[in-house]
């Protein structure tokens, strides 16, 4: 369960988390078409600080601008509710979801007068694939879902209907006994996770699926940073399933997974069955980064308090 907090921004005040409600003929809770962002804030040695606000807030608007919704306030403005929200929960620690929705008014797949709402809420959570699974690695296999062609969904935006495919997926890993799923893309490719990008580590090289059918990850962008500043080989291209069974390491990316190591895929164990060097050094190094321990990239924080 969601652990409650005490307020939630919606539509420019704040207000209290049971009364945040909307209307059952919303328009986006019929036809999906809504964006939305995940943040984290970590408490660090120099106060609480949000990883990549400004990242997050522009990935919110692009994918807004994909699918045409119109958000009725700048990126400025935005990035000010999001720490105000966390602020007003007087959270140290916390999770931040932005939803940018279509309202309440007409009905059907064409509208044009229907208002543009948007929440912010924030509360405690916790790590998403389970602290063990940080530490240890988590058991994937692959789905026989397969992750959206660029033709039938825009994959850069973020967009809520979508991850019906994601929960689909989910869903299979976990009633047959496995942490989380692995998609391939409608060519066969290995394409990310249900909510998170995928890497792996063959040979001393650093692999991350190309930005084809995946949505552009921020954390994935801030490990191939962090992979190429300290002189890691990184590639960015397709990769088949059968390579990651003979990956000497393997692991998630994402706000809510963080760094997941996976030591398993569909029964075959990824190496040594345990956290590989790569994957740890790249933990460590993000782990210091949201500690506010490392200088070289506190622009990466914004500071809550």
């Amino acid at each position: 369960m969601i652990q409650e907090t005490s307020k939630i921004w919606m539509d420019g005040r704040f207000v209290d988390w049971k009364e945040a409600n909307i209307h059952v003929l919303t328009h986006t809770l019929h036809y999906g078409l809504g964006v939305f962002e995940g943040l984290r804030c970590y408490k660090g040695e120099k106060g609480s600080a949000v990883f990549r606000l400004k990242e997050h807030v522009k990935r919110l608007f692009d994918s807004a601008l994909i699918v045409q919704i119109k958000i009725p306030y700048s990126p400025k403005e935005i990035e000010e509710a999001i720490i105000g929200t966390v602020k007003a929960n007087r959270l140290l620690e916390c999770y931040i979801r932005p939803i940018v929705f279509i309202g309440y008014g007409d009905m059907g797949l064409y509208v044009q007068k229907n208002p543009i709402q948007i929440a912010i809420a924030a509360w405690p959570w916790g790590t998403y694939l389970g602290d063990d699974g940080i530490k240890n690695g988590i058991r994937t296999k692959i789905s026989s879902f397969s992750r959206h062609h660029v033709n039938i969904s825009m994959t850069r935006a973020k967009v809520t209907g979508y991850y019906a495919n994601s929960l689909l997926a989910k869903r299979e890993a976990k009633e047959a006994g496995y942490d989380e799923a692995i998609l391939l893309d409608t060519d066969g490719y290995v394409a990310e996770g249900p909510g998170e990008n995928i890497f792996i580590v063959r040979n001393g090289t650093l692999k991350t699926t190309p930005l084809t059918s995946i949505l552009e990850g921020i954390t994935r962008n801030s490990v191939i940073q962090l992979a190429q500043e300290t002189g890691i080989s990184v590639a960015q291209e397709r990769f088949t399933r059968d390579e990651i069974y003979i990956a000497d390491e393997a692991f998630f990316t994402g706000t809510a997974a963080e760094i997941t190591p996976i030591r398993e895929v569909d029964g075959r164990v990824i190496g040594a069955g345990k956290p590989g060097e790569i994957t740890k050094q790249l933990q460590k190094s993000f782990f210091e980064i949201v500690a506010g321990k490392d200088p070289a990239h506190r622009s990466w924080l914004t500071q809550v308090i």
